[in-house]
């Protein structure tokens, strides 16, 4: 199994790394694999099942990086709406005519993760929906399960695949990916509230609100040890050493050590050093777009520097597949 983390252009990083794993390093096996993401994650392992998927993260990347929204006269940042009807123009542009090839893959098994609202956040409306997530927020900080009673984890998969982890740790559900829904699954897992507007009655899925997958499931930190892929191993491409749960628990570092879900994970992080050589000692991220304004050839210029700085990550992977040294493999 594979996993992809929600995180924006943090995502870009491990470009990269994604064509090496699924373009030459997988392609020398036959198993079953399943690929979970989330947000930016989900579109990188959606990505990762079309035929040529080099050839497809190549153009993933150009496509992310040169995203731009013209503002329009009073405008300090563009509009929800627009940000919406772009990023579904863009994937409809993207996907065109190849979802068949996704879902008919003969050895990868995608599952892309949501977060269906459920009370206050069951349709998005300006002050019920803001309402809605400060309750989520303050039931998050008390326990990381009560956030279930305002979202909850639907994962749209392959038909007839089975979860890869064990979901008795979240409210949970599972639906089939199709022609009809596959766009509008997508779209869902990378709407960031406030940013994007939810996608709405999915088809295939109960009706309502459907939002970015990384609010219930930020760095997926998911049960593998206990789920099918109990087995095998989780390879997880990460651009952070820990795994945070869920997006609100982002500032609550008590949450962000290991737990026994991951026993079976091997998670490959750059290291900190690397990443302040990197344009403004950073990974990319979302505050680029307010730190360049509409500074798009700037921004596009340090962006692709930092993807290209990522082939490091590939040889130093490789190197250590070739000649495996335990002692670079460090406890979580």
């Amino acid at each position: 199994m594979l996993a992809g983390a929600a995180g924006g252009p943090k995502g870009l990083i491990l470009g990269a790394l994604d064509r090496f794993i699924f373009g030459q390093w997988l392609a020398q096996s036959s198993q079953t694999v399943h690929l979970v993401g989330a947000s930016i994650g989900a579109w990188r392992m959606a990505t990762a099942c079309l035929n040529d998927p080099v050839t497809a993260f190549l153009r993933l990347e150009y496509d992310y990086i040169r995203q731009h929204y013209e503002l329009q006269p009073g405008e300090k940042g563009p509009s929800a709406d627009t940000v919406s009807r772009l990023f579904g123009e863009n994937l409809q542009a993207f996907y065109d005519g190849r979802i068949g090839e996704i879902l008919a893959h003969p050895r990868f098994r995608l599952h892309v993760v949501t977060a269906h609202g459920r009370q206050l956040l069951g349709r998005e409306q300006r002050y019920r929906t803001a309402l809605g997530f400060l309750a989520a927020w303050l039931s998050n900080l008390v326990q990381r399960r009560a956030l279930g009673n305002w979202l909850e984890r639907v994962v749209f998969s392959t038909p007839g695949a089975a979860l890869p982890f064990d979901s008795g740790d979240y409210p949970t559900q599972q639906f089939d990916l199709s022609q009809a829904n596959f766009n509008l699954a997508l779209q869902a897992s990378c709407s960031i509230p406030f940013v994007l507007r939810a996608v709405h009655d999915i088809p295939g899925a109960p009706s309502g609100a459907y939002w970015d997958g990384g609010l219930t499931d930020y760095h997926l930190h998911l049960n593998y040890a206990a789920g099918a892929s109990s087995q095998g191993l989780v390879l997880y491409p990460h651009f952070q050493r820990t795994v945070v749960p869920g997006w609100l628990d982002k500032h609550l570092k008590w949450r962000h050590g290991s737990s026994a879900f991951l026993d079976n994970m091997l998670l490959l992080a750059p290291n900190p050093e690397w990443v302040r050589t990197l344009p403004n000692g950073k990974l990319p991220d979302r505050t680029d777009f307010v730190h360049y304004g509409q500074d798009l050839a700037s921004r596009v210029r340090d962006w692709s520097a930092a993807s290209a700085a990522s082939v490091q990550l590939v040889d130093e992977f490789d190197r250590w597949l070739r000649q495996p040294d335990v002692k670079l493999v460090q406890a979580l």
